[in-house]
């Protein structure tokens, strides 16, 4: 696997990045600002946190692959489109610059620098009761908490620049 560098504070939550599920015909998309990168069971995982009300859950919930993906600054504002417009209402990545790219498991975008393929092999809803109150608060007061999503990461593609 190819060595992967990057600042691990930084790349969701500032950077933010898109997970993918599904395929060229059937996917969905949705700009993430909360993940981490790691291993476990001996192998390099990323995990995500999606919520059950978002478009994007029930494509993670049917595929056994997604993507991360990590875009340059220029394309901070597609990104903002593709996390507050829906799915369900439409073509949103239309409203955007980016391209759908098909992988041999998942799909991308042709302008991502990098993208994670992954291979889901483990998710858990997070448990209310083991929430910090302040977070209850402010994240989960009307809707229900994150489902966790752990994947195995099976390949790194790097956008080659000619």
């Amino acid at each position: 696997m190819k060595e992967y560098t990057t600042k691990p504070f930084e790349c969701f939550d500032k950077d933010w990045a898109l997970v993918t599920a599904g395929n060229m015909e059937d996917y969905n998309t949705m700009t993430i600002s909360w993940g981490s990168m790691g291993t476990l069971w001996s192998k390099p995982i990323v995990t995500i946190y999606v919520k059950p009300i978002r478009y994007t859950y029930q494509f993670l919930e049917e595929n056994d692959y997604f993507t991360i993906s990590f875009f340059p600054d220029d394309y901070k504002k597609d990104l903002g489109i593709l996390g507050s417009q829906s799915g369900r209402d439409g073509d949103k990545v239309s409203l955007t610059q980016l391209t759908l790219k098909q992988l041999k498991e998942g799909v991308t975008f042709k302008e991502a620098t990098k993208t994670i393929v992954c291979k889901k092999i483990y998710y858990q809803d997070l448990d209310i009761q083991n929430i910090p109150d302040k977070a209850i608060e402010k994240y989960y007061e009307k809707e229900e908490p994150h489902r966790m999503y752990i994947g195995e990461v099976i390949d790194i593609i790097e956008k080659e620049f000619i």
